[in-house]
């Protein structure tokens, strides 16, 4: 009878209750959004950031790799551990944004206003930008319509798959981003993703990956001592205040 029961679950729901008990404990959470910058860091860094002993962190993390969640990077006698994949830190965001929008009315959320302003005008969502300057430009790329939904139905513009259109892949090829290589790559081409600041979409997925590293090589922005938090460079200014005025 379980067996049977079992099976119909996955059926349904293949996984899902899986996922959801990794990421049910506090301390693997805490380990998880640790990891958002999409940096690895060592064993004995997370186990003070999840507040837990040696022995009960080392579980945990051997829960999260052994799951999926967790990639384990060995040099020498030193561990380290990331987010495996750039999809699972994009389900991590989209469920800390969940969590933010059905929190009980009986505790008020945050204003946006209270998020640090470093914090909230340009910072990195795991490899890409995100922050009101991602979203103002994300906006600004859909008006110049660099980008539209895929399968051209604009339905899905929020909540799906997007794909570049001619004038957009001329203009990424411009700002030295190879459309077609980016396509190739082993994970979603590019995505709307949930601003939890803005509460609107930025340019997620490996062409966002490559547009924030398009613009670190241009020198636009440039990661500061505050994990996520990016620094907009006098150049960058210039450029993204020429590229939201139209000019």
């Amino acid at each position: 009878m379980n067996s049977a029961l079992d099976d119909v679950r996955s059926r349904h729901c293949p996984g899902l209750s899986r996922i959801g008990a990794l990421l049910a404990d506090p301390g693997r959470a805490a380990m998880l959004w640790s990891l958002m910058d999409g940096t690895a860091r060592p064993a004995g860094e997370l186990t003070m950031i999840a507040g837990l002993s040696p022995s009960a962190a080392s579980a945990h993390l051997a829960r999260l790799t052994e799951g999926g969640l967790l990639a384990l990077e060995v040099s020498g006698r030193h561990r380290y551990y990331r987010i495996a994949t750039p999809d699972i830190a994009a389900a991590i965001e989209a469920l800390a944004n969940l969590a933010r929008a059905s929190a009980p009315q009986a505790a008020p959320q945050r204003p946006a206003s209270a998020v640090p302003l470093e914090m909230r005008y340009a910072r990195t969502c795991y490899d890409h930008l995100a922050g009101e300057l991602a979203v103002r430009l994300f906006d600004g790329m859909l008006a110049r319509r660099w980008l539209a939904a895929a399968h051209d139905d604009p339905a899905t513009r929020e909540s799906s798959a997007l794909d570049t259109t001619p004038d957009g892949a001329q203009a990424f090829a411009e700002l030295g981003i190879d459309v077609t290589a980016q396509r190739a790559r082993r994970r979603r081409f590019a995505c709307t993703c949930i601003d939890w600041s803005e509460r609107r979409p930025h340019l997620g997925g490996a062409l966002g990956a490559a547009y924030l590293e398009a613009c670190e090589t241009h020198g636009w922005v440039e990661h500061t001592a505050k994990r996520r938090v990016l620094r907009v460079t006098p150049a960058g200014q210039r450029h993204f205040e020429g590229f939201l005025s139209g000019r």
